[in-house]
């Protein structure tokens, strides 16, 4: 199933996978990575069926990526937002339970989303905005945070262009960008990724703590970029049930039921 807004003239498209539950459910969107010139598939569909095991409800979102530049990624995911929380009876969802999730560039969307929620986009209009584009959480997996000196030059290059404007770069750097309203944050990465250095997420973190956003951090002694849901490797895959007793604390899924 293929959603779009095309009154909107909104390009991208959303993938439902809707949970089975008898009350409203979270929901949370899935942005694949790619450096921002294509999207990893096995950072997409398995990683909605993983959450649909936890009863949340996941969508995948084919966001725009090179030749597209920016705002256009920023723009599809702020309307995906929109849409779930739009759309959030029909779906059984909780509209004040949307979160992002993204891996590598997608991470770095993820992170875009949670800092970048009140930047007008051109083409937005009064209708449009007023439908929060907040996710209440985001989880960022590897991600892709900063264009400083830790940068990933294929995902900056795709997004802004081969000679970006320093202040575009700060603009885009999500570590400068945190305040008391950004929602609280997972992340994880592995020590010595070489494609993203861990100081992307290390960055960020600091960031969050500054501004006393909640948020966990885990960081894998070892292991290479772009590991998804990390089956083949017990130390790194762990990140999933971390992730888990995570989203219980966010109440984004219930407590387990203790035994009488």
């Amino acid at each position: 199933m293929t959603l779009s807004q095309p009154a909107f003239k909104w390009e991208s498209q959303l993938h439902p996978y809707i949970a089975t539950a008898d009350h409203p459910t979270g929901a949370i969107i899935i942005c694949p990575g790619g450096a921002y010139g294509g999207l990893a598939e096995y950072e997409g569909e398995p990683i909605a069926l993983w959450l649909n095991t936890l009863g949340i409800s996941a969508f995948v979102l084919k966001y725009r990526v090179s030749p597209h530049k920016h705002p256009a990624a920023l723009y599809d995911v702020q309307q995906a937002i929109r849409l779930v929380r739009e759309q959030a009876g029909s779906w059984n969802i909780d509209p004040n339970r949307v979160g992002v999730l993204g891996f590598s560039a997608g991470g770095h969307l993820a992170s875009m989303a949670a800092t970048q929620f009140d930047r007008r986009i051109p083409g937005d209009d009064e209708a449009v905005r007023q439908t929060s584009c907040r996710p209440d959480l985001i989880i960022a997996c590897y991600p892709v945070i900063s264009f400083g000196q830790y940068r990933n030059d294929p995902s900056m290059i795709n997004l802004l262009g081969a000679c970006p404007e320093e202040a575009l770069k700060r603009q885009l750097s999500s570590e400068l960008q945190v305040t008391s309203q950004t929602p609280p944050a997972f992340l994880w990465h592995t020590a010595d990724d070489q494609a993203v250095p861990v100081e992307n997420s290390l960055l960020f973190a600091l960031a969050l703590s500054k501004h006393k956003i909640p948020f966990d951090l885990h960081i894998y002694e070892s292991g290479p970029h772009g590991m998804g849901l990390a089956t083949e490797n017990d130390h790194v895959g762990a990140w999933k049930s971390s992730c888990v007793e995570w989203l219980r604390i966010r109440k984004f899924i219930p407590a387990p039921q203790s035994k009488s």
